[in-house]
């Protein structure tokens, strides 16, 4: 492994990343990205499923930071329901949407203030595999349509599944409890994935949630 061009979020290791995963239950993937957000951060404990809940409340409210109740979060939503944490619970934070190049995310892993939230999409006839460590086991063989957030969390030219392909791309992903591996991707695969234009959205969608105190 080359250590000279590895890089994971806030120098931590695979293992120690890999503890914050929890599996999701129902569409929370955003919610469980934030929660971790949090953790990482602020060491600031959050319910994902609380806050789904509590967001599809303020929905019949008119606050709307999901499409529809049980629903999808757009990338612009997540940064909208940081923003609302932040305010509601005095949290040092801070959280942009943005559209970004691939070449520069790695960049973003060292900077201990910063937290990256991708968003992916793809068609139910061609899912990109998502690999859980250096295995083969590909946990995203579902053939449907399909939007889902994860937590870029390392890049590594020289990561491997299963001794084959050459998966660069890890992720903090909410598909399994008790990992102590993070989940990856091949670079053809992520890229696809992420410049898939989402609906009114568009390509490579980025929310950057900040450590601001």
């Amino acid at each position: 492994m080359n250590n000279l061009t590895r890089k994971t979020l806030h120098t931590k290791s695979e293992t120690e990343l890999a503890a914050f995963q929890v599996r999701q239950l129902g569409n929370t993937c955003s919610f469980h990205a934030i929660a971790v957000a949090l953790g990482l951060l602020l060491d600031y404990p959050i319910d994902p499923l609380a806050l789904s809940d509590e967001i599809n409340r303020l929905w019949w409210r008119g606050r709307f930071m999901r499409v529809a109740p049980n629903w999808a979060v757009t990338p612009r939503m997540q940064a909208r329901i940081v923003r609302y944490l932040a305010k509601e619970h005095h949290l040092p934070l801070s959280a942009n949407f943005q559209h970004d190049d691939i070449d520069s995310l790695p960049y973003l892993l060292s900077d201990p203030n910063i937290v990256p939230l991708v968003t992916l999409l793809w068609s139910g006839q061609n899912p990109p595999p998502i690999y859980l460590g250096s295995t083969a086991h590909n946990f995203n063989s579902k053939n449907k349509t399909e939007g889902h957030t994860m937590i870029l969390a390392a890049h590594d030219p020289d990561h491997q599944a299963d001794h084959q392909s050459k998966t660069p791309w890890g992720f903090i992903n909410s598909w399994r409890n008790n990992a102590n591996e993070l989940f990856w991707m091949r670079e053809e695969d992520f890229r696809k994935a992420w410049r898939c234009p989402i609906p009114l959205i568009g390509p490579n969608p980025l929310v950057l949630i900040r450590k601001t105190g």
